[in-house]
């Protein structure tokens, strides 16, 4: 938990608001998907013993929706052709009330929930019998575990003052939810926005910062506030003074997205999302919220001072890094001793601890691939094209790097090693998120990396980020932050690939397939089946899926390679067929990345149905033929959709190293930019460099354009004459 959210563990009363821009669409109808996330979140905390209280906007919109509907099929099409009035707000409040609470207690009790509607207006506050009857009401209802559900009454209000002279009487719904927790003693409120929470500016512009704990003396006059909301009254200016107004008499209160399918339940268990309003914010100790931003700034300085750096002399940091390695071994493995012991005993799965073990010799090997990367040809400033655009105007098409590096990556504290080496051979700026179960591994590594950089270009070149709630100030850093790597699980790719802006280059599943012909060498297949199943089963290239001819189902060959699996260890599961033939137990999908001594069998009918399976079912990852009929390999490499296809070689070949990329920072599966595994060519991107004598534009006056390809090697003063 957030130590800056601690106060909610004792928190029981809860009083949560979602506004008009959360439970309507942008064309005004209302957002039946968000409003039914909404109760389901509600009926959990009301399951939990929670006492839940909702305050409501949207009725005036969803009655304008509905208004303007029923004008327009009243109208005749010369009525159509004058101006139309703007709808009545009180008549539109009066349509749109009874629609909205129908919706919400259909949903409810769809839900096996109880809700009641309690409709009131600014005046009824002004007298004290209506608030302590109020408050017996409420009582009695969450006592018998109903929901209710307030909501101003628009259609009968007179109250146009704002909410700053109300003397504690409300003009908004926001306003509202804040008197109401007052009048309650609720334990929290929680505003429900269009946005995550409050920024420092507007949301949309590159330097606004989402502001993590509101500190009245330091954020009050900092702030600037966009437009109002789209729909409604209110906007982020009024949850702000409502939210102000009720932690200042001792109600917190949490601003963050409505949108979001599970933010009230991530409120409850303290995780670090939103704004947090606190009467004792003031004292608190907490992280310095610019952090995220100016560790990517500070990481795109040092990368352009790398930059600058001479050819060789960016050779020498990255031999500096492999030797301190190799210096420092035993300090390494003490810590990642201690990583995996630790694992071991949460009861992490073993492939899992397989990923987070550095075996011997891996620095070694570490090492090694290092300093083939420093051998290599300079990537950056590379000229690709050469073309003379006129006479005396020459255009340089060259190699640059892509900026600063976001990398996301679980249990493997070998990535950081060659993801940094990456960075600095080409040139970028990186930030490294590991997984905490390899937290002290990364640790030491990222120590012993950064000590080889010289002051000259600065240790904050590669940044370790050490805190899960600093990744998701991180992905809004798209104007800072050029590209997202996330290595590991699905889940993780699909939720960082939700959460930014910024371009993401990655693979989720590692569903890797041999395809096994009627014409394979049955010897050659057995050695690579084994190796690409048992080589190193947690590897993201490890075969998943064993497809056969079902012209071998009944041959020597193929039971021996089964025999041959099972002896090494590897548990079988089958498809349909081979369920039936083999009699093994029946695979549940064929969509799962096993990462262990474990695969699915299943037979097919040939090598189009083998391609069919694997379009379908595979990752577009790495898959593989065996088979003698060179006719038929074509056929398979050219027609499997994935990033890399082998011809009678293990899947585990697919890797950074050993294609002499010298390293990796993953094996991408996406479409744009990079395929396959990414080296040093995938972290570059190009510039365009113009040289020419005065020439001008001036409409294309006089200019002749001989757009001609010149030799890479021309020299400058030969282009020049």
């Amino acid at each position: 938990m957030d130590p800056t959210r601690l106060f909610v563990k004792d928190a029981k009363r809860i009083i949560v608001k979602v506004g008009t821009a959360v439970v309507t669409r942008s064309d005004g109808r209302l957002a039946v998907g968000r409003i039914g996330v909404l109760c389901e979140q509600l009926k959990e905390l009301n399951s939990q013993g929670f006492e839940v209280i909702l305050v409501t906007s949207g009725a005036v919109g969803v009655g304008r929706q509905r208004l303007k509907y029923r004008r327009l099929v009243n109208s005749s099409f010369a009525d159509l052709q004058k101006p139309q009035q703007e709808l009545d707000g009180k008549a539109c409040a009066a349509v749109g009330q009874s629609g909205l609470m129908a919706l919400y207690d259909a949903l409810f009790s769809q839900l096996d929930v109880a809700s009641s509607q309690l409709v009131v207006t600014d005046r009824d506050f002004k007298d004290p019998g209506f608030r302590m009857q109020l408050i017996d009401t409420v009582n009695s209802l969450l006592n018998l575990r109903v929901v209710p559900v307030f909501n101003e009454n628009d259609a009968i209000s007179t109250r146009r003052a704002p909410y700053e002279d109300s003397s504690g009487i409300f003009w908004d719904n926001d306003s509202l939810a804040a008197l109401l927790a007052l009048e309650l003693k609720a334990d929290l409120l929680v505003l429900l926005s269009d946005v995550e929470g409050l920024y420092s500016g507007p949301p949309g512009e590159p330097h606004s910062r989402i502001i993590h704990t509101y500190i009245k003396e330091t954020h009050q006059k900092e702030i600037t506030f966009g437009d109002k909301s789209r729909v409604g009254r209110g906007g982020m200016t009024t949850k702000v003074k409502a939210a102000v107004h009720s932690s200042d008499k001792g109600t917190p209160v949490v601003i963050t997205s409505g949108f979001a399918t599970d933010n009230i339940i991530k409120v409850l268990r303290g995780e670090r999302i939103g704004t947090v309003f606190h009467q004792d914010a003031h004292l608190w100790v907490y992280p310095q919220e610019a952090g995220a931003r100016d560790m990517a700034v500070s990481a795109r300085e040092s990368s352009r001072r790398l930059q600058s750096l001479s050819s060789e002399e960016r050779r020498k940091i990255l031999l500096d890094i492999a030797d301190a390695l190799e210096a420092n071994e035993e300090l390494i493995k003490t810590e990642n001793k201690a990583d995996v012991v630790a694992a071991q005993k949460a009861g992490y799965e073993q492939s899992l601890i397989s990923r987070l073990t550095l075996k011997p010799g891996k620095i070694s090997s570490l090492s090694k691939s290092i300093r083939v990367l420093a051998d290599m040809e300079d990537p950056i400033g590379q000229v690709l094209k050469r073309t003379e655009l006129a006479d005396g105007l020459i255009l340089d098409k060259t190699s640059c790097p892509l900026g600063v590096l976001l990398i996301v990556f679980e249990s493997r504290p070998d990535a950081l090693v060659q993801i940094a080496s990456l960075a600095v051979r080409s040139g970028n700026g990186l930030l490294l998120k590991g997984g905490k179960e390899a937290m002290r591994s990364n640790a030491v590594l990222h120590k012993i990396i950064t000590r080889a950089i010289p002051d000259s270009v600065g240790q904050k070149l590669i940044g370790l980020v050490t805190s899960r709630d600093e990744i998701p100030d991180l992905l809004k850093l798209d104007d800072v932050i050029d590209l997202v790597i996330p290595r590991g699980s699905n889940q993780l790719v699909s939720q960082i690939k939700e959460s930014t802006k910024i371009p993401v280059l990655g693979h989720s599943d590692g569903i890797c397939h041999v395809y096994v012909d009627k014409s394979a060498n049955m010897d050659k297949a057995k050695h690579v089946v084994l190796d690409a199943k048992t080589d190193y089963p947690a590897a993201c290239n490890a075969m998943e899926t064993l497809l056969v001819h079902k012209e071998l189902v009944e041959t020597s060959g193929f039971r021996d390679l089964i025999s041959q699996l099972k002896a090494q260890g590897v548990t079988l599961y089958g498809g349909r067929q081979a369920n039936a033939k083999l009699d093994l137990p029946l695979a549940h999908t064929f969509d799962h990345e096993y990462n262990s001594m474990a695969c699915t069998v299943e037979f097919v009918d040939d090598v189009h149905a083998a391609i069919n399976h694997i379009n379908h079912h595979g990752s577009a990852h790495t898959d593989c033929i065996i088979t003698e009929d060179r006719g038929v390999a074509e056929v398979f490499l050219h027609q499997v959709d994935s990033a890399a296809v082998f011809h009678n070689a293990s899947t585990r070949f697919c890797d950074g190293a050993r294609f002499g990329l010298g390293a990796e920072v993953g094996i991408s599966t996406s479409r744009i930019h990079a395929r396959g595994p990414v080296g040093v060519e995938g972290l570059l991107t190009t510039k365009w460099i113009l040289r020419g004598s005065g020439q001008v534009v001036d409409g294309d006056k006089g200019v002749n354009y001989t757009h001609k390809n010149l030799p890479l090697n021309l020299p400058m003063k030969r282009m020049a004459t």
